[in-house]
C-alpha cells in the first residue's frame, strides 16, 4: 500500500514538471520533478483519510514550487567560475567578477584586508551573484589552510 502511494506521488510529480516544462531548462524541470517527489512523500506523512490526501498535495505543490527554485539557480558551470574567482579575490586581495556565457549568470567577489585568526590568515569577503539580472548578495570568511588552499569559514 505504501508504495503505492509513493507511485502516484511520483505520478503526481511527473505530470507537474511536464506541464511546468513550458520554458524551463532541465535544471529547472529536474528540480520541479524532485521538489514534487520529495514534498509529496513528506506531505504523506501527515494526516490521516482525506487529510492525508490533502497533505500530500500540498506537499507535492510546496516541494515543485521549492525544487524549481533551486534548478534556476546556480548549475556546476557557475558555481567553478564562481570558485575561480573567489580563490583569485583572497590570494590578491583585489575584487574579482566572473560570468557565465553559457547560462548568462554572473557575479563579484569583494574580499576585505587579510587578518590573522590563530595560526590562519582569514579575509571577510561579500559576493554578489545575479540570476536572471537579480541579485543575491552573502558575506563569509576564508581562512588559508596550512596546504595554502582558502576554505569558507563562514
Amino acid at each position: 500500500m505504501r508504495i503505492l502511494k509513493y507511485f502516484a506521488v511520483g505520478l503526481i510529480a511527473i505530470s507537474l514538471g511536464a506541464c511546468a516544462n513550458s520554458g524551463m531548462g532541465p535544471k529547472q524541470t529536474g528540480g520541479t520533478v524532485l521538489g514534487a517527489i520529495a514534498g509529496g512523500v513528506a506531505g504523506s506523512q501527515f494526516g490521516s483519510g482525506s487529510g492525508r490526501l490533502i497533505a500530500t498535495g500540498i506537499g507535492t505543490l510546496l516541494g515543485a514550487a521549492l525544487g524549481n527554485n533551486i534548478g534556476q539557480s546556480l548549475d556546476r558551470a557557475d558555481r567553478q567560475y564562481l570558485h575561480n574567482a573567489s580563490y583569485q579575490a583572497f590570494e590578491t586581495g583585489n575584487t574579482q567578477r566572473w560570468s557565465n556565457p553559457q547560462s548568462g549568470h554572473y557575479g563579484v567577489v569583494e574580499p576585505a584586508p587579510v587578518y590573522q585568526s590563530g595560526n590562519n590568515y582569514c579575509r571577510e569577503y561579500k559576493q554578489t551573484i545575479y540570476i536572471d539580472g537579480e541579485p543575491q548578495t552573502g558575506t563569509g570568511t576564508a581562512c588559508r589552510q596550512p596546504d595554502g588552499t582558502w576554505r569558507i569559514a563562514g
